[in-house]
This record gives structure tokens, C-alpha cells and sequence, in this order.
């Protein structure tokens, strides 16, 4: 049995140029307080066009990594209307999928019928998992993880026709 321990996320950065074959994000609230506390925030309620913003640190990471033949993959959940912190995620996302990231999104609703994870993690690999919210019951095992990868990725929507159908909605 793993051990598992907070550790602070500065203490596993390494983990996203270290890492193999894949690096794969399940994303699930409905926004984050690192976007709201952001400069790119403001410009993007401003009215400016964030997704072809110059690289930053993450999407030069990104870029080089891919380029190398990894993969970067994630999955979003959004609510239906999506919050205004999903609304900002689809408006940046155009620009990390440019990076070579692979984004894609889920309802809410499809989500929970499909019974994935509530929180949020990163699964380098498919052996090490970076759960960002630990639940009282304790850490879902890797192997749940592989299975919420592979049931989300299996149903989610590229983000380009996500943003399409989302636009055309409302």
C-alpha cells in the first residue's frame, strides 16, 4: 500500500517535463481561484482574445514536450450553462490546444452518469496519480483513475467543437 501525503505542488512540477508517455488532467470544478486571481482574468473580461496570447510557461512546456512525442491530455467538465469560470477555460483552452495539448470536455450530467471522479487530479503515466483534493475516505487508487481516464476521454468532445456547439447554444 502507497502512503500519501500533501505535498506542496511546487514540489512536483518536475513530474510535467519528467514524465514518459502521457500526462492526463480530469478538471472539475466550476472555476478556479488561480484563473479569477490572474492578469490573463482581467484582459479576458476586458473583452481580449486570450487564446492567442504569446506562450507562457505552460504552453512553452507544453510545446516541447509534445514535440517530443508525449502527450498532454485533459478533460474539462462543464455545467450546463457553463459558469463563468468554464466560460473563461473554453476562451483560453484554444491556446493550449495550439500548444499540443489535447482538451476535451464533458458535461457535468454525462459526467456523474458515468460516475467519474468529483475531484480534480493529474495522472502521469498511468502510475502516478496527483489527486488535488483529498476526500475523507482517502485517495482513489491509480487504477480508478485509469478508468475515469479512459471513460472520460472516451466521451468527451475536442474543445474546438465543444466551443462550437456551446456558442450555437446560447
Amino acid at each position: 500500500m502507497t502512503l500519501l501525503s500533501l505535498i506542496p505542488f511546487h514540489e512536483i512540477t518536475h513530474l510535467f517535463t519528467e514524465f514518459e508517455h502521457t500526462a492526463w488532467r480530469l478538471e472539475t470544478r466550476h472555476g478556479y481561484a488561480t484563473d479569477r486571481d490572474s492578469p490573463r482574468w482581467q484582459r479576458w473580461k476586458a473583452g481580449a482574445d486570450i487564446a492567442n496570447e504569446p506562450f507562457d510557461t505552460w504552453r512553452t512546456n507544453v510545446r516541447e514536450q509534445t514535440a517530443l512525442g508525449k502527450r498532454f491530455e485533459r478533460v474539462r467538465l462543464v455545467d450546463d450553462p457553463p459558469t463563468e469560470g468554464q466560460r473563461f477555460l473554453l476562451a483560453s483552452g484554444l491556446g493550449n490546444v495550439a500548444a499540443g495539448e489535447d482538451i476535451r470536455h464533458l458535461t457535468r450530467a454525462e459526467a456523474e452518469r458515468l460516475e467519474l471522479p468529483e475531484f480534480d487530479f493529474w495522472l502521469f503515466d498511468s502510475r502516478t496519480l496527483v489527486k488535488f483534493v483529498i476526500d475523507p475516505e482517502g485517495a482513489e487508487t491509480v487504477a480508478r483513475a485509469c478508468q475515469a481516464r479512459d471513460t472520460a476521454w472516451h466521451h468527451a468532445v475536442p474543445t474546438g467543437e465543444f466551443q462550437a456547439r456551446a456558442l450555437s447554444a446560447h
